[in-house]
Order: C-alpha cells, then structure tokens, then sequence
C-alpha cells in the first residue's frame, strides 16, 4: 500500500477540513455541490469496485454484510447527527457549549476508522486501490469542515480546533495502514477484513443515498447543478473502471 496513498488522504483531509479557520464564510451552494460529486463518486466506487471483489469473495454471504453495514450506519448516525453526509442534526449556536461534540465526534472516529478498513486490503483489480482513495478523500473533505465549523461553534479555541481535526485526519489512513500490516501478518485478519468490507460498502451505500435526497435545497430537491455535480461524480467513477480493463 504506497505511503503517498495515505499521506495525500491525511493532507487533502487536514487541509480541506482548515479551510473553516481562515475563510469567514463558506459558501453553503458549493457546499451542497462537492457532497453531491462526492456521495456520487463514494456510490460509484462502492457499486463498481468494492460490492464485485467482495462478492466474489465471499459470495451470497456479502449480501448479508452489506445489509448490516447499512443498518450499522444508522445507529452511527445517532452519534454524529448527520456530520458525515453534510447535515447536522442539532440547533448551535456560536459560544454556546450545549452542542453534543463528544458524541459527533465518537461516531465521526468510529466511521473514519470503518472508512480506513478496505484501504488495507489487496484487491484484484488495479484500479480499485488507488480509486478507493480518491472517493474516500472526495467524502472526507467536507466532512472534515463541517467537523471544524462545529468545533469552532461549539468554543474551541483555533489551537485545539487545528489539533483535533488533525487527529481526525489520521484515524482512516492510520486504520487502512493497520489493516495492511496486520491482514499481511495474521490469515484470519486478512479473512476478517474481507467480511467487514461490505459492511463499510453498506455504510457508504447509506451516506451518499442520504446525501442525494436529504442534503441540499431547502425541499430536498435535486437542482440542475446538484444533477451535474453528480454525473461527474458518477463519470469519474466509471472512467476508472475503463482505465482497469484498459490494463487487463
């Protein structure tokens, strides 16, 4: 697993996620549009890449782990208030400290850490590894700013603020790096490891689903721009499986 995988993933996550420090006002539509592109290319990722490796290893077995990880999702959404597909579930305000942050926080490390399992992984196709990065980085940048917007509205000061986001920032790279290590080591963490990817492929089959029809307009609707931000999302997912069979 090349280490500028994981540096780029932590980097691209610390300095997407430190853009709320030093930009005053983010703007909420280019917002809506990169969680739009991103839970398209999560989607595309997980449907074309992820769901056929685990399935053909696994077999009929991966349906009932995809089935988990989806329902799994939805107790780690009571923890993080929908911080991880771009709505937050809970009414702040600036200074005040009523903001459940240890909960978001708990649940968000809890998803980084699933989101770093498959990265440890050796899959068959050549595109898969470097095209799970790529849309596990898309999902994490905005996530890592609503991360640090809470984290700045809740109170925290800038130096905790810089230090918390960079130690969200490693949970999912340290993760698919000790997953690596360990399922390289041990058979039955490397078995282990291909049974809790399609739970983590479930998990994303709910975030980016969510992120389509919850997040966005004030009526949930999809605008022509969101419908573009997601087509490209779903074009560079499938560009990378040509490029695969372009090598086979």
């Amino acid at each position: 697993m090349p280490f500028i995988y994981n540096f780029s993933l932590f980097f691209l996550t610390l300095l997407g996620g430190s853009l709320p420090l030093w930009v005053k006002k983010l703007n909420d539509n280019a917002m809506q549009y990169l969680l739009a592109f991103s839970g398209a290319f999560l989607l595309s990722m997980t449907l074309l890449h992820l769901l056929p490796e685990t399935f053909e290893e696994l077999g009929s077995k991966a349906g009932f782990f995809l089935l988990a990880g989806f329902f799994i999702q939805l107790f780690i959404q009571r923890l993080t208030h929908g911080v991880e597909h771009g709505h937050i579930h809970v009414h702040n305000h600036p200074g005040h400290h009523h903001i459940p942050v240890t909960s978001i926080m708990l649940g968000l490390s809890i998803h980084a850490f699933m989101e770093g399992l498959p990265l440890g992984f050796n899959y068959r196709m050549g595109a898969t590894e470097p095209a799970l990065y790529m849309a596990v980085a898309a999902h994490k940048i905005p996530e890592a700013m609503l991360v640090t917007s809470l984290l700045i509205d809740s109170g925290r000061s800038k130096s905790r603020t810089i230090l918390l986001l960079a130690l969200f920032s490693l949970i999912t790279p340290a993760s698919g790096i000790m997953a690596n290590m360990l399922g390289m080591s041990y058979n039955f963490i490397a078995q282990l490891i291909m049974s809790l990817i399609p739970i983590v492929a479930g998990a994303f089959i709910h975030i980016s689903t969510t992120i389509f029809f919850e997040s966005g307009t004030k009526h949930h609707m999809l605008t022509g721009k969101k419908i573009l931000a997601i087509l490209l999302g779903l074009g560079i997912g499938l560009l990378t499986l040509v490029l695969d069979h372009s090598h086979v």
